[in-house]
């Protein structure tokens, strides 16, 4: 799904000399290659207009996370195939995520917890930096299971439903307990780790350390995307990091880029658009009502968290609805 290593950098360095046409056409056969870190893994720009899903596949290894943060979704990709996603909760404003290409290494059940050097740990009452606190002390905040990202990055347990869809944690990507058994024992069984289901089910029911170290890296590709075209449907998301992507005239070019021609859009219905979003909404609507300028008549706003669904046109009389 991703190229990886030398690929990936010079990407990088030419993103901006490369067409959309061109990542449209990168979008075929093993996936599509990701090289914009403020492009949703979604986006028609990049898979075609169409994501493939299939079940998940033991002794697949090719596998690949995902995670657009305004979105508040990771997801697990097989063979460039969508497999599964999950709500998350993310990175606080002053402490966010990072943005672009990580790699998880191994997946830890009841991880050591090691506060790194940071302003809020010093300011944590019983905490010290460097220390080693195991699973079993009530002062790690890390659950059931950890992946390490690189750099302190961490994708871990939650504290509950209501981590998914904020922004929570340090740096980190949280996640429900029974979804992150869920998305570890998936690895285990694509890489065809040396863990064992008796195992697996040892350390979920105990506060022993299980380390299940992957040969190959898994890459992980977190990116910030508030404007996202998928299946021709556009999603607004909440700019939650208030980086400024909600405007106009990036949603204009957004648009214009994905092949809508909006040259009779005012500016007006564009910001009316992104006005319909809030911290915990999203805006969807068909690219094609926005084209014949019936984007807030055929638009609706629906929960942040929620798979996204194609929008409906709205009925009217002339057509017998009601």
């Amino acid at each position: 799904m991703f190229a990886r290593g030398n690929l990936i950098r010079l990407l990088v360095a030419c993103a901006s000399l490369v067409p959309a046409a061109a990542v449209a056409a990168r979008a075929q056969g093993q996936g599509f290659v990701r090289y914009d870190r403020f492009e949703s893994e979604r986006s028609d720009r990049l898979t075609g207009g169409r994501i493939e899903r299939a079940e998940f596949e033991a002794g697949e290894p090719d596998i690949q996370l995902t995670l657009n943060v305004p979105s508040f979704r990771l997801t697990l990709w097989q063979n460039g195939r969508e497999v599964k996603s999950w709500h998350v909760g993310v990175g606080m404003k002053d402490y966010p995520i990072y943005i672009g290409e990580r790699e998880a290494r191994e997946v830890i059940w009841n991880p050591n917890w090691i506060p790194p050097s940071s302003d809020w740990v010093r300011g944590t009452k019983g905490v010290r930096p460097g220390e080693v606190i195991k699973a079993s002390d009530p002062r790690n905040p890390l659950g059931k299971v950890k992946i390490p990202l690189g750099d302190g990055y961490l994708i871990h347990q939650a504290k509950g439903p209501g981590d998914l869809g904020n922004l929570v944690s340090h740096g980190c990507v949280r996640m429900m307990r029974a979804d992150l058994y869920e998305l570890a024992e998936k690895i285990v069984a694509a890489r065809s780790l040396p863990v064992t289901r008796k195992q697996i089910a040892s350390a979920k029911a105990s506060k022993k350390t299980l380390v299940a170290a992957l040969e190959e890296p898994l890459p992980v590709d977190i990116n910030y995307d508030t404007l996202v075209v998928e299946g021709g449907v556009l999603y607004i998301y909440p700019d939650v990091y208030n980086r400024g992507t909600n405007t106009a005239p990036r949603l204009r070019d957004e648009l214009r880029a994905s092949g809508a021609d909006v040259a009779g859009v005012e500016d007006a219905e564009l910001e009316g658009m992104l006005a319909s979003v809030k911290r915990r909404t999203k805006f969807v609507v068909p690219v094609s009502s926005i084209a014949q300028g019936r984007a807030l008549a055929d638009g609706r706003s629906e929960p942040l968290l929620g798979s996204p669904k194609p929008a409906r046109r709205k009925r009217t009389a002339a057509t017998g609805g009601r």
